[in-house]
């Protein structure tokens, strides 16, 4: 862990968080994430010896806690009410970048298995007809992860990336750059429709109602700065 060596509280913060990857840590276990297997699906691009040291770390600062699971092998990971209390820090982080840190998107920064990931946990499943739907992405400027699937219930939605061999209710195409500005809220959901940027192909009932059940990030609805900068 990095020392300031100052007194000053933002000093202090920074040492326990400012190491790479341990605020987004936090993040997804705000969202929900508590296992490490989940917490790998929204980092996947974190190394597994990298999470494990910065869960340790998170520990031992008493930002988390790690406990067995029950009847079940491995642990889950929660936030401690120091932890929880980076809330409004970690909302805060969202507003600042959505307004002054995306003016340049790398390629690199275009990741398809979070954005699929974070898809998963926002889908709403009470705008999808009873039973199970099946959802499956596609992605065709990808040669690898180009395809996925949401298998939804009426309490559970289920990411593959391999076929999981079920009948498909709608397809949805995409290039995976404009489907991240979808999700963001960079590029408008009705004129991509509109456009044809996104193409929906299959039943009726789940096509009609897309803009229903895909919900967008919950950052999409962050105001950005005008040309003058200000909001």
């Amino acid at each position: 862990m990095k020392r300031y060596g100052q007194f000053c509280p933002i000093a202090k913060t920074a040492e326990i968080l400012g190491d790479p990857w341990s605020i987004l840590i936090v993040r997804e276990l705000l969202l929900g994430s508590s296992r490490f297997s989940s917490l790998q699906r929204g980092l996947p691009k974190i190394s597994p010896t990298v999470l494990n040291t910065r869960l340790k770390d998170l520990e031992a600062c008493g930002v988390i806690t790690k406990r067995p699971i029950n009847g079940q092998r491995g642990h889950e990971y929660r936030l401690t009410p120091a932890g929880k209390e980076l809330s409004s820090v970690v909302d805060a982080l969202a507003v600042w970048g959505m307004r002054w840190a995306r003016d340049e998107m790398d390629d690199d920064d275009v990741d398809v298995t979070f954005l699929m990931f974070d898809i998963q946990r926002n889908i709403l499943l009470d705008q999808l007809p009873d039973g199970e739907t099946v959802l499956c992405f596609q992605f065709p400027d990808l040669d690898q992860f180009g395809t996925w699937w949401l298998v939804c219930t009426e309490d559970d939605v289920d990411l593959c990336h391999q076929d999981p061999g079920k009948d498909v209710n709608a397809y949805i195409t995409c290039q995976s750059r404009h489907m991240m500005e979808i999700w963001m809220g960079d590029l408008p959901l009705a004129a991509a429709l509109k456009s044809e940027t996104i193409k929906l192909l299959g039943e009726i009932a789940v096509c009609k109602r897309f803009s229903k059940w895909f919900p967008l990030s919950q950052a999409a609805v962050i105001p950005r700065p005008t040309a003058t900068g200000l909001a």
